[in-house]
């Protein structure tokens, strides 16, 4: 029985709608694997007898093991097919997610939040991959400037839900709600996908390294890639801070957390629509511009501290950083997945892969060095990593990289 359901079958044309919109549900996968939690991160850390920082490292763990897989899994499915390994990966995230709702472990968290990186990393690049099969020209560019607005929604969305979860259940609730997801998306890919890669690469380590070393290589492409891992960064250290700032120091409630998540997700949304509404004015001039008035916002965070400092004013800044942070993404993300179509599987692995490595390190160092205390931290954060993004910018500037 399970052999016939893994059997790859070509996607039905009659069915192509259907699989497009389920192509789109599942790529927020990852941002409602972190991000509807976050309210609980508190709860978890009181619950399991351990500090912040170990709860944190739930996040760190699966950043870098959904990183590393999309590192090499784009080979893979350019070589094994988009279907198999979808359906794979899907069931084992609900194997997972049931598994970290019935363990008391810190542990045994940790193990499974690094399964759950590795599926999901299988489940979002061939869900990437799959408009590329599909889709071709303005069609295509249309459907990958929509990307991180997609996305969007796990931040927007699932924080708002666990923070109500949490609240009324607690935070096992959260991971089996990941577990009905992942099942019910595993249902209806095996009634209405079927695999989409037309033309099987050879799995040859060689030739697939050759590929990777030309993506390396292309300056603008490894690039746009640290511009993601900056950008999605500073989502990242809000995630990791926000709710102990906001459940801890302002002593407000985890449903608080839950909706001033869902108002920086939003942010991030607004950020990814001003991206494509800006799609054909110049790139750099207009990346230059947003980042330019993301370092006087930043700048600003830190010198109002002195004036005030509370929840609102803490949304006020962050909400700007992060429009900015959302329209950085957008432009970079749409670029470096359009860069390289004839490897497409590969280079949505490593644009992916490569963004999130950087995004698990640099959170975890600087929430480290910075803990989860004040504003101040957290608009130092963020000024830290625009600074970065400032000196990026300047070297393709100076190597004057055509876009």
């Amino acid at each position: 029985m399970f052999s016939s359901i893994f059997t790859p079958k070509p996607l039905k044309q009659q069915n192509e709608g259907v699989a497009t919109i389920l192509a789109f549900a599942l790529l927020p996968l990852s941002g409602f694997a972190t991000d509807i939690y976050i309210p609980s991160l508190p709860s978890m850390a009181t619950s399991l007898h351990v500090g912040s920082i170990q709860v944190q490292f739930t996040l760190t763990l699966f950043l870098i093991s959904y990183g590393l897989t999309q590192l090499f899994v784009g080979s893979l499915l350019d070589s094994f097919g988009r279907y198999k390994i979808g359906l794979i990966s899907l069931m084992l995230f609900t194997v997972a997610s049931l598994v970290i709702a019935n363990t008391q472990s810190i542990y045994i968290i940790y193990l499974m939040r690094i399964l759950h990186g590795i599926t999901v990393g299988g489940i979002v690049v061939a869900k990437r991959a799959y408009f590329i099969d599909v889709f071709s020209g303005d069609k295509l560019k249309h459907y990958l400037s929509l990307f991180s607005i997609i996305w969007s929604t796990g931040p927007i969305i699932a924080p708002f839900i666990g923070g109500y979860f949490q609240v009324a259940f607690g935070w096992k609730s959260n991971f089996y709600f990941l577990a009905l997801f992942a099942a019910v998306a595993l249902v209806l890919e095996v009634i209405y996908s079927g695999e989409t890669l037309q033309h099987y690469a050879e799995f040859a380590i060689k030739k697939i390294a050759g590929i990777y070393a030309t993506m390396f290589k292309t300056v603008s492409f490894t690039l746009g890639i640290v511009m993601l891992g900056l950008a999605y960064t500073m989502v990242m250290i809000y995630n990791m801070t926000g709710p102990f700032i906001i459940e801890h120091k302002l002593q407000l409630s985890p449903v608080v957390a839950g909706y001033s998540s869902l108002v920086l997700g939003f942010a991030w949304m607004v950020g990814g629509f001003i991206g494509k509404a800006t799609i054909n004015r110049p790139f750099f001039n207009r990346l230059a511009v947003n980042i330019g008035l993301q370092l006087i916002f930043a700048l600003a965070m830190l010198l109002s501290i002195k004036l005030v400092e509370n929840l609102y004013s803490m949304l006020f800044f962050a909400f700007i950083i992060h429009v900015a942070a959302g329209f950085t993404f957008n432009n970079f993300f749409t670029y470096c997945l359009s860069r390289f179509p004839k490897n497409a599987g590969i280079a949505s692995g490593l644009t992916g892969g490569i963004n999130y490595v950087i995004v698990s390190f640099l959170s975890y160092g600087i929430v480290a060095a910075f803990p989860a205390k004040d504003e101040y931290n957290l608009g130092f954060s963020y000024l830290m990593l625009i600074l970065i993004s400032v000196a990026v910018m300047l070297w393709l500037k100076i190597r004057k990289t055509a876009w």
